[in-house]
């Protein structure tokens, strides 16, 4: 009877990993837009890539940014909280579990890869196209504190590099420069950038590339209605997700489709799902 007992239990759960509504990612890929509100980007002329993108693969309709300025929303994306930060300050470091942390936690590995980034690590404010308030995990002490995730925060000219080398982390964060994430110039020349990063990326084996901007222009749940693409062959054509979610879902996402420990709000997320394959 025990026995018998003991194979209920183990067809129960075997069951139940059988219907997660998350599979396990090859590839996990961010890629962080800024300042558009829904409307101006799904449906916009303007925007050839993105509605392309929306009909070919998923669409997330009902997502928000969590906060204003920016640097709360991308800090709440790899942290699931906006730590108490309220402004896009430069000289401020958060002490909190991050990404960089569970995904060491379980073997997987990350990389950022940020656009006129000067060097790997660099951490002043901004050069040229780059601002540090795009770049979450530089403000995280887990990560400034260790040279070898220092590293990890390299020039984007390296994603090309390490697609041919076939050597992409597991979870992979991409940051435009201050004119190609639409902040600075206008939403045709976001699309045309994201237009050529996006081939190499589609290509890759069990893999969601999400496409998100960080937060909107009113304040609706907190940081307005933003859109969200998933894209990939992780995913299911021609999907949507009609759920309300936000940051806190997209990090929640992830970590059940890797089973890595939930961090701060993304515990109380609802994760993307009826859009994979």
């Amino acid at each position: 009877m025990k026995a018998l007992a003991l194979l209920a239990a183990v067809a129960v759960l075997g069951g139940a990993q059988a219907r997660s509504p998350i599979p396990s990612f090859r590839h996990a890929v961010v890629i962080v837009f800024e300042n558009k509100d829904y409307r101006s980007v799904l449906g916009s002329a303007g925007a050839p890539t993105f509605n392309r993108m929306a009909r070919r693969y998923a669409t997330v309709t009902q997502y928000y940014g969590v906060a204003h300025p920016s640097l709360p929303n991308y800090l709440a994306l790899v942290s699931g909280s906006t730590q108490g930060i309220t402004s896009d300050c430069t000289d401020c470091e958060v002490s909190a579990p991050n990404l960089a942390d569970t995904l060491a936690q379980t073997g997987k590995t990350w990389k950022l890869y940020a656009e006129d980034l000067p060097a790997p690590g660099f951490a002043a404010p901004g050069f040229r196209g780059y601002a540090k308030k795009h770049d979450p995990f530089i403000y995280f002490r887990s990560v400034v504190d260790s040279p070898s995730r220092v590293r990890l925060i390299v020039p984007l000219t390296q994603l090309a590099a390490d697609e041919r080398a076939q050597a992409l982390a597991d979870f992979v964060f991409v940051v435009p420069n201050l004119c190609h994430s639409m902040h600075d110039c206008s939403v045709s020349t976001g699309d045309r950038w994201l237009r050529g990063q996006l081939p190499p990326l589609l290509a890759l084996p069990r893999t969601a590339v999400f496409v998100v901007f960080d937060e909107g222009t009113t304040d609706a749940h907190g940081g307005g209605h933003v859109p969200a693409l998933v894209l990939g062959t992780a995913v299911r054509p021609h999907s949507r997700f009609t759920v309300l979610t936000s940051h806190y879902g997209l990090l929640r996402t992830i970590e059940d489709a890797w089973g890595l420990a939930r961090l701060g709000r993304s515990q109380r997320a609802r994760p993307i799902s009826g859009i994979w394959r």
